[in-house]
């Protein structure tokens, strides 16, 4: 039985150089690399998706803040609490917060934190924000 294990073990060790030997190795010529611009489109969106605030108001005038001034990169869903990092800070519903675009401070408040996106209210109306990453 010894003999025969040992014999086996030696057939393939003869035939696994012999293979290593028909087959050299494979040189990569260039590996691939992905790199995110600024102005890129994510991979992990659908095609043609393009993340836009959604603004409503009561009184029809146009938000002077555009989306790019929100950046939402994470939400938390537990339990009972919800956080959202807008802008760096982490954020709770209900919380209040200022915010400076242009010549105009705007005073928002985080009305709802939902999978994917954060509903802000401002005094015109409100401001869907989707999540995104930098």
């Amino acid at each position: 039985m010894k003999t025969a294990v040992a014999s086996l073990v030696l057939s393939l060790l003869v035939c696994g150089s012999a293979y290593a030997d028909e087959h050299p190795s494979v040189d990569i010529k260039s590996k691939s690399s992905f790199q995110m611009d600024s102005g890129g489109r994510n991979p992990f969106w659908p095609i043609g998706f393009k993340p836009a605030a959604q603004l409503t108001n009561m009184t029809g005038r146009a938000f002077d803040v555009p989306l790019s001034a929100f950046l939402l990169t994470s939400i938390t869903l537990d339990q009972g609490t919800r956080f959202a990092i807008i802008n760096g800070k982490a954020m709770q519903e209900g919380q209040q917060f200022s915010l400076r675009s242009g010549t105009q401070t705007y005073q928002l408040r985080v009305k709802a934190i939902e999978d994917g996106r954060v509903i802000l209210t401002c005094s015109d109306g409100e401001i869907l924000v989707p999540l995104r990453r930098k």
